[in-house]
């Protein structure tokens, strides 16, 4: 039997490899950078993955011809890397002085990407806060100071690199940064009401403060790019949000609505007042006045703020009802359940008369992939005890964030971490084989979703090209001697793309579709006259005359049209 002809992506398809500074720059003290708060945070014990710091990471401050040289090799379209704030002003705020040795660290960057026809996409914040200002007024906890720094920072970066950077991410997985660095403590700035974890800090109410908080300093943000670089430098900007697929634990009326509940807060608490200008009704349920509501001034900046989804996801969560009328402080369980807050990384133990899941999420979907699913696009699946004969659970997401916010899709992160990789030798580590799986599948639901159910996708970014820890990356790095190394993923992912791309289709200038169209015009005149030097031209070429004459009419009108709204 013949093998079935290959989808090509849309024209204009990117796809490329995504880090962020702290992991994988190092030269933590070189050219002026100031602290962020995971400096001191990383060296914590216990704080990090394989207990390393951001001290050298891949060294890609010095290293980074390399990784531009090893994107090239790979073919990618697009790379997406996050910008050191207190590399670019150390001590963070609006009124400190900027730093031009960071400034053109981040310029050389841009124009090597874009001399190697590779499109930056770039994120403002990527968890890094300057320590400067944690010390100076703590941070996101502040609204009124931290908006105010946080938009002159990104002024900063539209006015030195916006005139080569037309995709911008403000944030990156503000939920992390909310729950994990203000809930949990796992993340800096550590803070917790688990005073095992730290010495300060409440877990009931300071998450939603910080998520309120950064929700309003992304939208400042946008509206300061729209209004005073957009006009003249014609790029996107939106935010990334993480939210990982919630599927009921079975099809019972109670465990569908804890997992559409389980949406509204891991997606719904950013996405929902960005996309459709309130808090989830769920949510300001469940929280009450622990949930900061928004002015109406501030909601009209807030609502619309994102020209795109920024899309990262890892995992898919089982989600039963939680036990009824049970309370804590922490910030994953913190009122009357069913509740969001036990998700898939915390242990059974601690949630005591649950009947809750704990799925390995990496273990999970490559359950479903592995050996399950034809690479073209074969989407059930008979392969989990719980559910049989479900959707992946990718494409499910894909879908509910189409419909729901209706918006292009940029899916800027997503990745396989494999277990004990970072213990293995380089000749192991690089045949990763249940990392191929999992991208097999993810391609599959990627092509299903565009082909079968109409989703604008637009970008794909895989998590990362380096960085530490190398566990997610589809390059082995040696950190003794920062050797890099494409893994099996590298090539299957390379290739994939490369099979599927199409030629980039060229937009023309709104002159030249102008020219184009009164050149047609003239054309159709002199015919219509009745010009006895053309009467000997076919009639089939008039209808070509005619088509072409209403496509660039089309597209001109396409054009101002766009260029309208733009402004």
């Amino acid at each position: 039997m013949a093998a079935p002809p290959v989808r090509k992506l849309p024209h204009n398809f990117l796809w490329g490899f995504a880090t962020a500074s702290f992991q994988i720059e190092g030269s933590t003290y070189a050219d002026g950078r100031g602290k962020s708060i995971w400096d001191d945070f990383s060296r914590l014990p216990g704080k990090t993955l394989d207990g390393r710091n951001g001290d050298d990471a891949t060294n890609s401050y010095k290293l980074w011809r390399d990784d531009v040289a090893l994107l090239a090799q790979y073919g990618v379209k697009s790379y997406r890397f996050s910008l050191s704030w207190s590399r670019i002003i150390p001590l963070g705020g609006r009124n400190d002085p900027i730093n031009p040795k960071g400034i053109e660290f981040y310029s050389n960057l841009i124009d090597a990407l874009l001399a190697n026809n590779i499109t930056p996409f770039v994120t403002l914040y990527h968890w890094d806060l300057p320590q400067g200002l944690q010390d100076r007024y703590g941070g996101w906890l502040d609204k009124d100071e931290i908006i105010l720094d946080y938009t002159n920072y990104a002024k900063v970066c539209f006015q030195n690199f916006g005139d080569r950077v037309k995709f911008w991410l403000t944030m990156n997985e503000p939920w992390c940064v909310s729950i994990l660095g203000y809930g949990r403590g796992v993340f800096a700035p550590g803070r917790s009401s688990d005073r095992a974890r730290s010495p300060e800090g409440d877990s009931s109410t300071e998450p939603w403060i910080v998520g309120h908080n950064v929700i309003l300093s992304h939208a400042n943000a946008v509206k300061l790019y729209r209004e005073e670089f957009k006009p003249k430098q014609g790029g996107q900007i939106g935010i990334t949000l993480n939210g990982d697929w919630q599927m009921p634990y079975d099809d019972s009326p109670e465990n569908v609505a804890a997992a559409q509940h389980a949406l509204d807060v891991a997606i719904g608490w950013f996405a929902d007042p960005i996309y459709l200008g309130h808090y989830p009704p769920y949510m300001q349920q469940m929280l009450g006045n622990r949930l900061p509501q928004f002015t109406p001034a501030e909601l009209a900046v807030v609502k619309g703020s994102s020209d795109f989804y920024g899309m990262n996801t890892y995992t898919t969560n089982l989600c039963p009802q939680a036990p009824v009328a049970t309370t804590s402080s922490r910030a994953w369980w913190t009122t009357p359940s069913p509740d969001l807050t036990v998700p898939s990384w915390v242990p059974k133990h601690t949630a005591p008369g649950s009947k809750i899941v704990r799925v390995n999420p990496i273990a999970f979907v490559a359950r479903l992939f592995t050996g399950s699913i034809d690479p073209e696009g074969f989407r059930a699946v008979r392969s989990h005890s719980v559910r049989t004969d479900h959707i992946l659970t990718y494409l499910k997401l894909l879908n509910y964030l189409w419909k729901r916010y209706r918006l292009p899709i940029y899916v800027t992160e997503n990745g396989f971490a494999v277990k004990n990789e970072s213990a293995m030798p380089k000749e192991v580590a690089v045949k990763d084989t249940d990392r191929v799986n999992y991208y097999r599948g993810v391609t599959a639901n990627l092509q299903a979703a565009i082909h079968e159910d109409g989703v604008d996708v637009s970008l794909i970014i895989s998590n990362g090209l380096t960085g530490i820890p190398r566990v997610l990356g589809v390059t082995y790095v040696d950190y003794n001697t920062q050797e890099r190394l494409p893994k099996d993923s590298a090539t299957f992912i390379t290739k994939f793309f490369k099979d599927r791309s199409q030629p980039e289709e060229v937009t023309p200038s709104l002159k030249q579709l102008m020219a184009k169209a009164s050149d047609a015009m003239s054309i159709a005149s002199t015919l219509s006259k009745g010009d006895s030097s053309l009467s000997a031209i076919p009639v089939s070429w008039f209808a070509q005359l005619k088509a072409w004459v209403s496509r660039y009419i089309i597209a001109l009108l396409s054009l101002v049209k766009l260029n309208i709204f733009r402004r």
